[in-house]
């Protein structure tokens, strides 16, 4: 399968360069670009950076703040002054490097992208409703491991969608991705539209949910490996040929993330050949 109208960018930290780096080949002539795109957390940024048309300038750009930042975590900086977590800083500070005027201007031309909220349960105040999600998502990974969580929902938290289209200038688009991306205490607790959010995530890292009652063919496009991909009419599930090389949160590996790029340039080369011969 070539030709989608769909296509979902799941969540991943620093794996979703994996996304960047296959769409790079898969649509290199822009000929395949679908109607709709659903990201969440990274994968939002990756799709944001796909469509705007500035994927090699944020790896770019990306890989020298990676270079810059000695360590992902300071733990001297916790009773001193400084930040403990340096993400949240160079994730925003990426996003408006990398997305001007120009660029946000190509992406509202672009693909209705949608980006996943997780929205707070209503019986948990701001803090206790962190700790919960992050608590479930967690728990969650590490037993059940599934592609599609369930625990999130079913504890309160719900899906929250934003739009591209509705963030006039890039500080705005930057703002949304940072929310869809919340992971306390790594990056701050978010706010959409008045009310505080977490990663989307929480719900579902791969929000598949969001284009279900949309027409023709959806490609996701995941972040690491899972042992059996979904079977599901009208929806291609692609995952990474090997692990990704670079861990979600690690923001000190230049090599790593061009690496991760690079994985899916040569997985996405094989895929198209795949398609191609089986057409």
């Amino acid at each position: 399968m070539l030709e989608f109208s769909n296509a979902v960018f799941a969540g991943g930290g620093s794996r979703c360069f994996w996304q960047a780096g296959f769409w790079s080949v898969f649509d290199a002539d822009g000929t395949r670009t679908p109607q709709r795109v659903v990201g969440v957390s990274a994968g939002a940024a990756m799709a944001c950076l796909t469509f705007s048309g500035r994927v090699q300038f944020g790896l770019d750009d990306f890989k020298q703040r990676a270079a810059d930042n000695r360590r992902n975590f300071y733990p001297g900086r916790v009773v001193g002054r400084g930040e403990v977590f340096p993400h949240e800083r160079i994730y925003r500070d990426a996003i408006l490097a990398t997305v001007d005027a120009d660029a946000l201007a190509r992406l509202h031309a672009g693909p209705h992208l949608q980006i996943a909220m997780a929205g707070m349960p209503r019986w948990a105040g701001t803090q206790t409703g962190a700790l919960a999600g992050l608590l479930a998502y967690n728990i969650e990974k590490r037993v059940r491991k599934p592609m599609h969580p369930v625990l999130g929902r079913a504890i309160g938290f719900r899906s929250i969608l934003g739009t591209t289209r509705a963030c006039a200038t890039p500080e705005a688009l930057a703002d949304l991705i940072l929310a869809s991306s919340s992971t306390p205490p790594v990056t701050p607790v978010g706010m959409f539209e008045g009310e505080h959010v977490l990663d989307g995530g929480i719900v579902d890292n791969v929000p598949v949910h969001a284009l279900e009652d949309e027409p023709g063919e959806t490609l996701v496009l995941l972040s690491r490996r899972y042992p059996e991909l979904p079977s599901v009419a009208q929806r291609t599930y692609l995952q990474p040929s090997m692990p990704i090389p670079v861990s979600m949160w690690d923001y000190t590996n230049p090599q790593a993330l061009q690496d991760t790029f690079d994985l899916g340039r040569r997985d996405a080369e094989t895929y198209l050949a795949t398609a191609r011969q089986a057409s």
